[in-house]
Parts: structure tokens; sequence; C-alpha cells
């Protein structure tokens, strides 16, 4: 069970990566942030912790159905353009995300003692995301792609502490979700605010102004 969550994970990250509008970006987040919800639901039930069960339902009141919707709506909001501002095109975007994965597998199996090949793949796919995360926040011209990247790095923290030490304790989990929140909230405002000013959020084209 948990191998076709995790794959599935990995599959809604490619997505992400290669992704070219944000419509479907936006829809790779939700997807993997969808699969991370029964991944916690899972353990909870596995190991009748009752506060991941709070977490698994935090996950997807925000990850899954709140944030997604915030961001669609700023999308038509400001009447933005959907294109992502490409750095790198998706055929090269997907060469770099199987080099991050090789690195991620191998930085895995350096670390653990022990062969244990299930342990070594959810450590993998976790550097794997919080890579693939930093790759779209480094290579997206959108300022709302950048938001992405780093709710993505979120996703990939998160199952590494889940993974490493069995989920961070409740009330630091609970925190996080609420400044993730906060932050994107707060970086909506901004995105609609910067393109009310701009006209656009690109912000390649905000670099180019002088003082």
């Amino acid at each position: 069970m948990h191998g076709i969550i995790l794959f599935t994970v990995l599959v809604s990250t490619y997505l992400m990566v290669i992704a070219k509008r944000m419509p479907a970006l936006i829809r790779g987040f939700r997807y993997q942030s969808f699969c991370l919800f029964v991944f916690t639901w899972v353990i909870a039930s596995s190991h009748r912790q009752p506060d991941l069960y709070i977490v698994a339902g935090l996950l997807f009141v925000l990850k899954v159905s709140l944030i997604p919707y915030l961001l669609y709506r700023i999308i038509k909001k400001i009447k933005v353009s959907e294109d992502l501002g490409l750095f790198i095109n998706p055929q090269l975007s997907l060469v770099w995300a199987l080099v991050f994965t090789y690195l991620s597998w191998v930085f895995s199996a350096s670390l653990l003692i022990s062969n244990e090949t299930a342990l070594t793949s959810m450590l993998a796919i976790a550097f794997f995301i919080v890579l693939a995360g930093l790759f779209l926040m480094i290579t997206r011209m959108s300022a709302l792609a950048q938001i992405i990247g780093l709710l993505v790095m979120e996703n990939g923290l998160f199952l590494l502490a889940s993974t490493v030490s069995g989920g961070m304790p409740f009330f630091v989990e609970i925190a996080i979700f609420f400044d993730v929140f906060v932050s994107v909230v707060i970086m909506g405002l901004f995105v609609h605010r910067i393109n009310k000013l701009f006209t656009h959020i690109d912000v390649n084209k905000l670099s180019r102004l002088k003082g």
C-alpha cells in the first residue's frame, strides 16, 4: 500500500516538473498533497495515533482543498497569463528530474546502514520532492509557480520527517501547517499587488528595474 502511494507521489511530482501551464501545476500539487493525505491516514490507522488523523485532516483541508482554491482564485482575479514562464523547457526539466531522482536514491542509500529498500525509497522520494520544489522555484519565472515550488518543498520535508522520526511532534506540525497557510495568503496578496502595479507577475521582468 505504501509503495503504491509513494509511486503516485513520485508521478505527481514529475507531472509538476513538466507542466507548462499554471492549472496543470496546481493540479499536480493537489494530487501530490492528496497522496500525502492518504499516506498519513494509512500510518494513523496502522499505528492508531489520533494526532495523525488530525494532521491528515489538515493536509486535506489546507493543501488539497483550500490552498489550490486560493491559487485558482488568484489566477482568475488578476486575469494573469497561465504560462509559467519556463526558464528550462519541459523536456530538459524531465531530464533534470531523473537526475535528481538518481542522486536522491544514491544519497539515501549512503545514509542507511541496513539495506531496507522500503525505507531507502521513502527517503529518496522525500529528498527528490524537496529538490523538485527548489527546481520549480529557480526555473519558473511566474511568482505563483514559485509559491507552489515552496509548497512542494514543504511537502517533501513533511514526508522526510514522517520517514525519519515517524512524524514530527503534533504541535510542531500544527504550527507548520498554520505558517504555510498564512504564508500562502500573504504571498497571494503580494502577487495581486505586484500585478496591479506592474501588470504582470513575471519576476524576471521585475529584476530589470533599476534604482
